[in-house]
């Protein structure tokens, strides 16, 4: 992994710098057609600054990949959503973001890896996710980090309901 990159816990301060990260992984990611009205209105309240800073202050589950101390990746763990699969009750991995330009070296497998010695110290065994579709390169990422399909569900949005693989890991 590169050197220059850190991780830590995010801090109320790092909001700001979050907001943007999440808005411009989420377009580049899944606005596939264009940024509709419905993931326009989505990504403006879910990534607002308000949202991060409540969820940072809250739930203490934000770690944050820095270079040059500049967030270039994220990563959320929610200990209480539940699994579209009713036989799992693990916590769910809900964000693992990272910036284009930062492919490649190391940063989500890093992310990951300070989740789940998160997960293991405080003695959870399993981790799920959900990753749509087709978003075909997270898919292989987490194919490649034993994360395994267990079944299908649908995210919904406004209007419109997107598919989503539902994938397991034992950690």
């Amino acid at each position: 992994m590169n050197s220059t990159i850190t991780f830590r816990k995010a801090k109320k301060e790092d909001a700001l710098r979050l907001s943007i990260l999440y808005k411009q992984v989420y377009m580049k990611t899944y606005a596939t057609q264009g940024i509709t009205h419905e993931f326009a209105n989505f990504v403006t309240n879910k990534f607002s600054v308000e949202a991060i800073e409540k969820t940072i202050e809250e739930q203490d589950t934000v770690i944050v990949a820095y270079h040059k101390d500049n967030p270039v990746g994220v990563a959320e763990i929610v200990y209480n959503s539940p699994c579209p699969i009713p036989s799992v009750t693990a916590p769910e991995l809900g964000k693992l973001y990272v910036l284009d330009w930062f492919f490649g070296k190391g940063i989500g497998y890093g992310l990951l890896n300070e989740v789940e010695k998160e997960l293991t110290d405080k003695g959870y065994k399993e981790l799920w996710l959900w990753v749509y579709i087709k978003n075909k390169r997270a898919i292989s990422f987490y194919k490649k980090q034993q994360f395994e399909c267990i079944g299908n569900a649908f995210f919904q949005m406004e209007v419109n309901s997107y598919e989503n693989h539902v994938m397991l890991k034992t950690l």
